[in-house]
């Protein structure tokens, strides 16, 4: 079983790094395989509404995203990692996400995503955690994602790496997001072999609030 973890800081060894390593540590050793990705420092530009992806099967613009997307059929979960920037998560990761998971609903039938394991880890140097820890969570719960929790709010505190070392509670609230990851993606492998169906699939229901 595999992990996928994305570091979405425009630092590719800062906070958010940290906070994700605490994490694959803890898979590691429950014998959960695990890759970090970084999306990178670059611009990523947002959706446009354009729809193609429903043709393409992926995003129209051929970058991060559609390099990720293509990891993402080899993973049993994810965890989403980014830095809180001005009360909100950072533009690359928001960007990416929107993305991410609109190309996934409209081209591929949630085949990357669905009823897989995953998470948001929160990094900051002081507030805007909460409200970025939900805004990460609307992702997955579209998409039919069970959402793994901790002790406590997956977050961690500090303006540097070395800081974020320091954060005893939250370094040890990534230890337990690790365990229960580990643990809900063992409980699912034992209901594929013990012939555990899915959930009934039903036809989507769209409608507008102007009919």
């Amino acid at each position: 079983m595999k992990v996928l973890l994305v570091n979405g800081s425009p630092h590719k060894t800062g906070c958010t790094y940290t906070a994700l390593c605490e994490v694959a540590g803890t898979l590691n050793k429950e014998g959960i395989e695990t890759e970090i990705f970084w999306i990178g420092n670059k611009p990523v530009g947002g959706c446009i509404a354009c729809l193609k992806c429903g043709e393409k099967k992926e995003c129209v613009f051929d970058d991060v995203v559609n390099e990720f997307r293509h990891k993402t059929y080899e993973a049993d979960g994810f965890i989403f990692g980014t830095p809180v920037h001005y009360g909100s998560a950072c533009g690359n990761i928001t960007a990416f996400m929107d993305r991410l998971f609109y190309s996934e609903l409209r081209g591929n039938a949630n085949k990357a995503f669905y009823m897989k394991p995953a998470a948001a880890v929160i990094s900051a140097r002081r507030a805007g955690t909460t409200a970025t820890f939900d805004q990460m969570n609307k992702y997955f719960t579209i998409q039919e994602m069970p959402v793994v929790s901790s002790r406590y709010w997956n977050m961690v505190h500090g303006a540097a790496p070395e800081q974020v070392r320091q954060d005893a509670e939250g370094l040890y609230t990534m230890r337990v997001l690790g365990r229960n990851m580990a643990y809900l993606l063992k409980c699912q492998e034992a209901a594929r072999k013990a012939g555990v169906p899915m959930p009934e699939k039903e036809p989507a229901v769209f409608t507008n609030f102007i009919r």
